[in-house]
C-alpha cells in the first residue's frame, strides 16, 4: 500500500479523499486542511462518504511531511496563491514524496514551463527523489489524451476543437466565478482570467502538447474573447444574484496556428445562467460538458458529462481531474523520480476497482 495523503479539502480535495479511499493500492495516511473549523473532523466526514475512516483532518504541515508520505494530492488551489502553492508541493518532493496536483497551470506542459516553476521542481526532484505529475479536466484530459486518442481513429484530420460549456451557477467557488472569470461584474471590469496573454498562458501548454503528439509545429497561439451582459437578474443556488446588464456569459478560444490556419482549438463557453448568449454552444442538457471535435474524415464528435455530488456537474468535473491524478499514483510510484506531463503518464484503466465501494 502507497501511504497518500490528501492536502486540502474544498472542491477537488473532497474528490481526492474518495479516490484515494477506492484506490486498492492505496492507503489514505493523512488529511491537511487549512481551516481551523476542519481540524479534527474526520476525512471520511470531509471527503463526503457518509462513514467514518479513522483519518482526522490537520493542519500540521511539517508533522505531516516528517512522516514521508510516499504520495500527496495537492488540491490546495494555486490560481491567486502560484508561489505559495509551488513552495508547498516543493516541500514534499524534497521529502520523496510523489505528487499529483492540479494547481500549477505553468506546469502542465512541463518542458515548455517558465524557469521559475521549472527549475524549483527539478532542484527539487534532485534533492529529494520525488516527482510531480500536474494534469487535470479541461485544462487535462479534455484537451490531452481524449482528443489525441480520437485523432487517431481518423483518416485525414484537418483540425482539432476541445470545449468546456457550463454553467457556473452550482459551482462553489465564488471568488473564482466572480472575480476570477467576472461573472456578475461590470462589462468594464477585466476578469483576471480573461485578461490579454493568460488564456494562452493557462491552456497554451495543452496546444503544444497536442502538437508535439501529432508531429506539427505551432505558428503561434492566438486568443480571442467574447463577453455577454445578462438581460435579467438571475439568482444561484450556490451564490446569490447575479445582477441584470452584468456579465453572464464568456466564450473565448486559444488557437493553435498550424501552417497559417487554426488548427488546434480549445474554446470555452461559459454561462451563470442558461438565458444568456442561447445562440452560442449549448451542452446536450443544458447544465455542462465537456466534448472534442475532431475535423476531417470522418468528422468524429464525441462529448462527455460527468457527474458527482448529488448529479452536480461541476463536481463531476472535479472527480474526473482526480481520477486522472490519483490515477497515476501507482505508475508514478514506480517510475523514477522526475517532471512529468500528461504525454508521460498514460491514462491506465480501474484495475481492482470494478464493483470496489
Amino acid at each position: 500500500m502507497i501511504p497518500t495523503v490528501v492536502w486540502g479539502t474544498g472542491n477537488v480535495g473532497r474528490a481526492a479523499i474518495r479516490a484515494v479511499e477506492a484506490h486498492p493500492a492505496l492507503d489514505l495516511a493523512a488529511v491537511l486542511v487549512h481551516s481551523p473549523d476542519k481540524v479534527g473532523r474526520d476525512a471520511g466526514e470531509l471527503g463526503g462518504l457518509g462513514r467514518g475512516l479513522g483519518v482526522a483532518a490537520t493542519d500540521d504541515i511539517d508533522a505531516v511531511l516528517a512522516a514521508a508520505p510516499r504520495a500527496v494530492v495537492y488540491a490546495a488551489s494555486g490560481d491567486i496563491r502560484p508561489d505559495e502553492a509551488l513552495a508547498d508541493i516543493g516541500r514534499a518532493i524534497r521529502g520523496g514524496a510523489v505528487v499529483v496536483t492540479p494547481s500549477l497551470y505553468p506546469l502542465y506542459d512541463q518542458r515548455n514551463a517558465p524557469p521559475e516553476f521549472r527549475d524549483p521542481v527539478l532542484a527539487a526532484v534532485a534533492d529529494g527523489g520525488g516527482s510531480l505529475f500536474v494534469s487535470g479536466v479541461d485544462p487535462g484530459w479534455g484537451n490531452d489524451v481524449l482528443p489525441l486518442l480520437m485523432s487517431g481513429l481518423g483518416t485525414v484530420v484537418d483540425g482539432i476543437r476541445c470545449q468546456e460549456i457550463f454553467d457556473y451557477s452550482t459551482y462553489e467557488q465564488e471568488e473564482s466565478v466572480r472575480f476570477l472569470v467576472g461573472m456578475g461584474q461590470p462589462m468594464d471590469y477585466e476578469p483576471l482570467m480573461l485578461a490579454p496573454s493568460i488564456p494562452a498562458m493557462v491552456w497554451g501548454g495543452q496546444i503544444r502538447l497536442m502538437a508535439r503528439a501529432l508531429g506539427v509545429e505551432i505558428d503561434e497561439i492566438r486568443e480571442t474573447l467574447q463577453r455577454r451582459p445578462l438581460d435579467t437578474t438571475v439568482r444561484t443556488r450556490t451564490m446569490g444574484e447575479f445582477e441584470a446588464g452584468t456579465q453572464g456569459a464568456v466564450r473565448f478560444e486559444v488557437q493553435g496556428v498550424v501552417e497559417g490556419e487554426p488548427r488546434i482549438v480549445i474554446e470555452h463557453v461559459t454561462r451563470i445562467h442558461p438565458s444568456c448568449a442561447p445562440d452560442w454552444p449549448v451542452p446536450p442538457n443544458g447544465d455542462g460538458a465537456h466534448r472534442v471535435i475532431i475535423e476531417g474524415r470522418p468528422r468524429i464528435e464525441i462529448t462527455v458529462e460527468a457527474t458527482d455530488e448529488g448529479e452536480n456537474r461541476s463536481a463531476g468535473g472535479n472527480a474526473t481531474a482526480v481520477g486522472r491524478l490519483v490515477g497515476a499514483i501507482e505508475w508514478l510510484v514506480a517510475a523514477e523520480p522526475g517532471l512529468y506531463d500528461a504525454l508521460d503518464v498514460p491514462l491506465l484503466p480501474a484495475v481492482g476497482r470494478l464493483g470496489r465501494k
